[in-house]
């Protein structure tokens, strides 16, 4: 793994490095399937030639970038990123692209857009964004305030909560299992799932990527103030695409979480890493483990008219 340095971050060393444990071909492998969900937002973005977009969470600028390549130089580009060091690592990429003139970048929360004049945006684009805020409520407003009127949402959020619901079940089970009597690969299987994703109720209900479900963020959407709302939810289950033991180990499955190799570095014996990894590494090597995807796919519109809709909230069933 790449250490940390002043020119990192959390959010800039897991997108440039934990994301795919430094490995090139995961990288690429990785890449595809990320292109496929920034171009399935961009299709539903309906941009046209001389709009303004604000990618909000730009990231390394896919979205941003792949939204430029589509239109061409009337587009303008606003990318805003949390972190100063991805700002000026995509402010590099736009100069080597020579669409620099297109793009302005500003650094700050996505709930936070205050440089960002009222009513001055096309189209608002996020890719994984809202999943790590965690008032998502007040985000949406934001991008409720800089759309003008008429302008759209088209965003792609992954759902965790379902990982973390499935660390909760292991827990009590452990939990209801005479020690005598536990599985020691599902302790060990406990403690490494724990570590990347909160294991009780009260985790989840404290934690960005956990406190909200694809019912929760069409309610929110709704509150914020759109209309003419387009929810999909995808799940994708299929066999993992990693086969290296060293890649698998290496990864990281959000910026929040620590890798396996760190996890069984810090938090286990030599003797369970052994144990660990006679269990596992098989399954891993063999192609047998799988990779679950679950991803949000929303579009709304901010109303051209500023008069109130009577609210019809989606129910939370």
């Amino acid at each position: 793994m790449t250490p940390p340095s002043s020119d990192s971050d959390l959010w800039s060393d897991w997108l440039l490095h934990h994301r795919h444990a430094d490995d090139p071909t995961y990288d690429r492998i990785v890449r595809s399937g990320i292109e496929r969900f920034a171009d399935r937002v961009l299709d539903a973005a309906q941009l046209s030639q001389g709009m303004t977009l604000a990618d909000i969470g730009t990231g390394d600028g896919l979205v941003a970038f792949r939204a430029i390549d589509r239109i061409g130089p009337s587009l303008r580009v606003l990318l805003t990123d949390i972190s100063c060091p991805l700002l000026r690592h995509t402010e590099t990429l736009a100069l080597q692209r020579n669409v620099r003139d297109q793009c302005t970048f500003y650094q700050c929360p996505a709930d936070q857009l205050k440089e960002i004049p009222d009513s001055s945006v096309d189209v608002v684009t996020t890719r994984a964004v809202l999943a790590y805020v965690p008032d998502k409520s007040a985000t949406l407003r934001e991008f409720h305030r800089i759309l003008k009127p008429g302008g759209r949402i088209s965003i792609a959020e992954p759902i965790f909560q379902d990982e973390a619901l499935k660390v909760c079940v292991l827990k009590k089970y452990i939990e209801i299992t005479p020690p005598q009597s536990r599985d020691p690969f599902l302790t060990l299987l406990h403690r490494w799932q724990s570590a990347q994703y909160p294991d009780t109720d009260e985790k989840m209900a404290k934690t960005p990527i956990t406190n909200f479900s694809e019912r929760d963020l069409l309610r929110f959407v709704h509150v914020a103030g759109f209309s003419e709302i387009h929810l999909e939810f995808h799940i994708d289950v299929m066999p993992s695409d990693v086969t290296s033991w060293e890649v698998y180990i290496g990864t990281s499955p959000h910026p929040l979480a620590p890798s396996l190799s760190v996890i069984m570095k810090e938090q286990f014996t030599q003797k369970e890493r052994d144990f660990f990894e006679e269990k596992l590494r098989p399954t891993v090597e063999t192609g047998q483990s799988l990779s679950t995807d679950r991803m949000v796919y929303l579009t709304a519109k901010k109303p051209n008219s500023e008069t109130p809709e009577m609210p019809s909230v989606p129910p939370n069933r």
